[in-house]
């Protein structure tokens, strides 16, 4: 046993570069648990970063400057930021507001809906039974009003640190894109000069990560955009605050799209109760996601995340629980960089086998 753990150690550990990456992957974990909501606004600065990275590289290769571009990109990005929240958001935030006082209404409609449709069939569905259901859904729905109120009145002390991250994210993402090269020299001058593993993994990670991010803001934006087009040209209610939560379940691969499936029926059913239109509605949704999933998310992402879909609600899940809604938008760049390391570390140090020489 002693022998096999210290063949392991000399194969895996005898290199200088394999202990600097396990230290220094030890000390990013350590710094996101234990800083993670300190140094929220400069993840979230990043994540801009890297969304505006690219439109960035296409304005240089036109042969404008460096610092110019940054500027013309930032100025921009700020442009687009608030026209969305002068306008979008107090739309989305007048919806809100209705749909929770109107969603003790929803759920009246469809429990008498269930209990007429039950009594139709009572041979073969139990009152009783229905009731029990119907009565769970009720409580439940009593506890999630509770929390949103309550939700709601704890959050006006964070006005001020919106107010906050509104000015800090933009300031340090401007920072970030104008002195990226000079960041990047100084973190690296920490590092062996041979760094082969280590080379390898960050520019896989760095081009699974941009691409990810990038993509992922496209498919919100597009998701979005198609859905919101989709209930007004129905005229579904909350149509803003609906097509909001579509594009944000995009975020959460499979079970964001089982998630929110569930207001969008609910909001529908209300509306147009069980007729034609409620199941055009229903069908309209169903082709947007079909559309989704089976063509924008292989045209923006192709095989750059190559993860079984297992593998993929696994890491959403694990990520999710340690670290939140940035561990659910970090899942599979980290389950990337996780078989990235896999892949690369015996590749990387197994050393083969040399035949003796028998005299």
């Amino acid at each position: 046993m002693f022998r096999i753990v210290d063949n392991l150690i000399k194969r895996y550990l005898s290199n200088e570069e394999v202990v600097i990456f396990i230290l220094l992957l030890a000390l990013v974990l350590a710094v996101v648990a234990f800083w993670g909501g300190i140094l929220a606004p400069v993840f979230i600065a990043v994540v801009f970063a890297f969304l505006l990275q690219g439109v960035i590289n296409a304005i240089k290769r036109l042969g404008v400057s460096h610092n110019i571009t940054v500027t013309i990109v930032f100025f921009a990005f700020v442009a687009v930021l608030g026209a969305f929240i002068g306008i979008m958001v107090p739309i989305i935030w007048k919806q809100a507001v209705r749909f929770i006082n109107d969603l003790p209404r929803m759920f009246g409609d469809f429990q008498q809906f269930v209990q007429s449709l039950s009594a139709e069939h009572s041979a073969y569905v139990s009152q009783a039974a229905v009731d029990e259901v119907v009565n769970l859904l009720a409580a439940e729905l009593g506890s999630a009003g509770q929390w949103l109120v309550s939700y709601s009145l704890s959050s006006i002390p964070s006005v001020f640190s919106l107010a906050l991250y509104l000015v800090l994210v933009p300031l340090v993402m401007f920072f970030i894109l104008k002195d990226q090269e000079k960041i990047i020299a100084y973190m690296t001058s920490w590092l062996p000069k041979e760094r082969k593993m280590i080379r390898s993994i960050s520019h896989e990670m760095n081009e699974q990560i941009a691409n990810y991010i990038r993509g992922k803001v496209i498919e919100m934006v597009v998701v979005g955009a198609v859905t919101f087009v989709v209930f007004w040209v129905f005229d579904l209610r909350y149509s803003a605050l609906l097509a909001l939560l579509v594009g944000l379940s995009v975020l959460i691969p499979y079970i964001g799209a089982a998630a929110v499936t569930i207001p969008v029926v609910l909001v529908a059913f209300y509306q147009f109760g069980a007729t034609n239109e409620f199941w055009y509605v229903f069908i309209a949704y169903v082709v947007v996601q079909a559309l989704d999933g089976n063509v924008l998310v292989p045209l923006l992402f192709s095989e750059a995340v190559n993860l079984h879909p297992v593998a993929i609600i696994v890491a959403v899940l694990f990520f999710g629980g340690i670290w939140g809604f940035w561990g659910v938008f970090f899942a599979i760049p980290l389950a990337t960089l996780v078989k990235a390391i896999i892949n690369a570390w015996p590749r990387a140090y197994a050393q083969p086998m040399l035949p003796s020489n028998k005299k």
